[in-house]
């Protein structure tokens, strides 16, 4: 490959880990990494956990929705330390249990629960598609978040009449405001070529302020026409989409260093064309 292939490109790096390895792969393409950290800190939710998961094990739930592995292992670790995991094990293994990712679905066949329903494509609107025909009405369903909202999924559980409660395992504290007022004002003047996400939470911090603040509408131009959107996989993807970002690329192996790669390859090859997958 051309080392070359990001010359003159400034490459923004939203992540708030693998800078260092992410950084040194755009300087070997030629490119010149810019890190605007939009994660945040990543917390635990503490005592409004403890008391959602004792409020479940004493009044069950007649359907559980995990969304992450790390998500629902975290779940079970923290009913482990309260000295519940069997009761909280007992009360998914009653109800019907549906799961977003792979990882989240390997997680709970370790404990022996196969998922009546899976998403085909890691994305919230797999998971949807996968749940349509299931009859909600009347029955309460407990969504596991991991930090994003997934109102989409909220929103079709509610309008299926469920009666829907959320459990967060952990909480996401907002980045640095002057790194994100930064970013915006880069990503409008056109001083970045592109914009490498790594989860939806980024997608999702850089959105929410730019429509606080009044960026929305220059954000939007620019990833329209002059600076593209890159996601690590589906999910940090499908979050580009809800935010109306259609110009955007994504690898097949969803990994940092691939994205990168793909990166370079796209300006390599002079692509600059709108996706949808």
């Amino acid at each position: 490959m051309n080392c070359v292939s990001l010359k003159g490109k400034k490459v923004v790096l939203a992540a708030s880990r693998k800078l260092e390895e992410m950084s040194l792969l755009v300087e070997k393409q030629g490119g010149v990494p810019v890190v605007r950290s939009l994660q945040g800190t990543v917390l635990l939710a503490g005592d409004e956990v403890e008391l959602g998961l004792r409020k479940l094990i004493t009044e069950g739930a007649d359907v559980f929705i995990f969304t992450t592995g790390i998500g629902f292992d975290t779940l079970v670790n923290i009913s482990e330390k309260l000295g519940v995991k069997n009761q909280f094990l007992q009360t998914i293994e009653k109800s019907d249990v549906a799961a977003r990712g792979y990882k989240t679905v390997a997680a709970l066949k370790k404990i022996g629960v196969n998922p009546l329903a899976v998403d085909e494509d890691g994305t919230t609107a797999g998971l949807i598609r996968a749940l349509n025909d299931y009859d909600f009405e009347g029955k309460k369903v407990v969504v596991q978040l991991h930090g994003d909202r997934v109102p989409k999924l909220i929103e079709f559980l509610q309008c299926k009449g469920a009666i829907v409660e959320q459990i967060l395992p952990y909480q996401h504290i907002a980045p640095n405001t002057e790194t994100v007022e930064m970013l915006c004002k880069e990503i409008i003047a056109l001083e970045v070529q592109a914009v490498c996400f790594t989860t939806a939470i980024q997608v999702r911090s850089l959105f929410d302020f730019a429509k606080r603040n009044n960026f929305k509408e220059g954000i939007d131009r620019a990833f329209q026409q002059d600076v593209l959107a890159v996601a690590v996989g589906k999910v940090t993807a499908e979050a580009l989409r809800e935010e109306g970002v259609v110009n955007y690329i994504a690898p097949q192996l969803e990994r940092m260093g691939a994205m990168i790669i793909e990166l370079s390859q796209h300006f390599k090859e002079g692509k600059y064309e709108r996706s949808n997958t």
